[in-house]
């Protein structure tokens, strides 16, 4: 057998995938950039429509721009009865983020631009795509609670409609202000593991959808986006803040991962953390959110002075989506919607300057082993 060797890049860690001017994630730092623009002065300053014209755009709109934009993006939150009809015939207890890959791989088919990958026909397919993925998740939940679907207002803003179409009722303005603001913070996030699945994917010329379809599978891993669910389970498993202290410190003693805590690449706190953050505690007015965010705030101190891990961006996001009256089970799924922008970018970004993705590994399986014919092996 071949001698297994230390693999200096296990992961594809540290190794260079892409040339990209989208995003840049300072680990080091704890800093976060897209298009040269530092997260800490775009989140909270802008909706996600100006986000998602800035990634695919390489500048943020005017007010005539982003209204243009704005009503492009409203005008394609619908998808087609065939696919309405595939969502409905879901098992009842079906993971959504199965339903929404499924959904997106299903529009692919109905796409007037299916098989095109002309610049023109990819920013057409970016702004369905977009606009599908978050009608798609919103009229889930509503098939999946026997309500009835809700189409999408022409005066609302992108993420307004989002969650009056996901939840049924009228956001308040301090709703849609932390709603926008949680897309913009999940926007994109630079080679992330779905969003290099999805350049991998596209790099053999399969197109938009198929990309989008393998970046949600990857996305629905607990290791990636499915953290914020785990988060929310935790928080439900402690029950109140008198249980905080025995229950986390049990997990360490265990050495069990706590999840929401740590991150690959940030070596000090995750910058989107601190805003939603600050929205949690906003949004903790009655007496169930703040409950919610008074154990998350006491978990992250214990973490910190005992282990000295910051929170990652799911960490606050999960108690800042329970108060905006989303289920766990759909928390992966907001991401998802807000990261499409990212895919698409980076999957259009990877058009105009493609390379087959084919990297090598590391052979530990042997050679020449002796071969032995069915009737002899034993």
């Amino acid at each position: 057998m071949t001698e297994k060797r230390n693999i200096p890049h296990r992961g594809l860690e540290k190794v260079v995938a892409a040339d990209t001017m989208l995003t840049y994630v300072d680990g080091q730092n704890g800093k976060l950039y897209h298009r040269g623009f530092d997260m800490d002065t775009l989140a909270g300053h802008i909706c996600y429509e100006e986000m998602v014209y800035l990634l695919w755009f390489g500048k943020l709109p005017t007010k005539t721009e982003l209204e243009n934009f704005r009503s492009e993006l409203v005008a394609q939150m619908r998808i087609p009865m065939q696919v309405i009809e595939m969502i409905k015939l879901a098992p009842p207890k079906a993971n959504p983020m199965v339903v929404l890959r499924t959904a997106v791989s299903a529009m692919g088919m109905f796409d007037p631009d299916g098989g095109k990958n002309s610049e023109a026909a990819n920013l057409r397919k970016a702004k369905r795509l977009v606009a599908q993925v978050a009608t798609v998740v919103a009229f889930y939940h509503r098939i999946s609670q026997n309500k009835p679907i809700i189409s999408a207002g022409a005066k609302m803003s992108f993420a307004e409609n989002f969650l009056y179409i996901f939840t049924g009722k009228q956001p308040t303005k301090l709703e849609k202000t932390v709603f926008d603001t949680t897309l913009v913070l999940h926007a994109d996030h630079g080679l992330a593991a779905s969003t290099f699945a999805a350049r991998a994917t596209v790099s053999t010329l399969a197109g938009m959808h198929s990309s989008i379809a393998a970046a949600l599978a990857s996305l629905k891993g607990p290791l990636h986006g499915g953290a914020n669910t785990r988060v929310m389970e935790m928080l439900e498993d402690i029950g109140n803040l008198a249980n905080v202290k025995s229950y986390i410190e049990g997990m360490l003693s265990d050495k069990k991962r706590i999840m929401g805590f740590g991150h690959r690449v940030y070596k000090t706190e995750d910058p989107r953390s601190h805003h939603l953050r600050k929205y949690a505690e906003k949004l903790s007015k009655n007496e169930a959110n703040k409950k919610l965010f008074d154990i998350s705030h006491h978990i992250e101190k214990i973490v910190l002075e005992k282990k000295g891990i910051n929170p990652n961006v799911d960490f606050y996001s999960a108690t800042v989506q329970r108060a905006l009256g989303i289920p766990k089970e759909f928390y992966t799924c907001i991401f998802a919607s807000a990261r499409v922008a990212g895919w698409v970018a980076h999957v259009m970004e990877q058009f105009k300057d493609n390379r087959l993705i084919r990297p090598t590994s590391n052979y530990i399986g042997g050679f020449e082993r002796k071969f032995v014919s069915i009737e002899k092996r034993s």
